[in-house]
């Protein structure tokens, strides 16, 4: 009886056996630009190197996409809200490129029509 059972249960497969049996792709590690050019102080001064680390929008690019240590993030985070705050640094990007534009103008609602004013 229990051999049949056991050949029963194996008829039903587990879904993350397979996956476990699977080797996994690791990814390689990004180097950070802080790491290659050994720099070891941000400087909130120094908006070129900043600039690398703040996207299209004006917002910080996380240490996933940009490959800094954590004490790196830590450091360019610093550096970036403090030269926003002494204006170095935008806090928002008003320019925008016309690809960004045209597919802003197509996503838009037309405008509501004005309604009459009461007398």
């Amino acid at each position: 009886m229990s051999e049949e059972l056991k050949a029963g249960l194996g008829a039903v497969q587990d879904k993350d056996a397979d996956a476990a049996a699977r080797p996994r792709k690791t990814r390689k590690r990004k180097i950070s630009y802080l790491t290659t050019n050994k720099i070891y102080v941000v400087d909130y001064k120094d908006t070129s190197l900043l600039r690398k680390f703040i996207n299209d929008r004006g917002k910080m690019v996380s240490s996933r996409q940009s490959g800094t240590t954590a004490k790196q993030q830590r450091q360019v985070a610093k550096a970036i809200k403090l030269a926003r705050e002494m204006a170095l640094l935008p806090f928002v990007v008003t320019e925008m490129n016309t690809e960004r534009r045209e597919r802003r103008n197509v996503e838009a609602p037309a405008p509501a029509a004005a309604a009459p004013a009461a007398e």
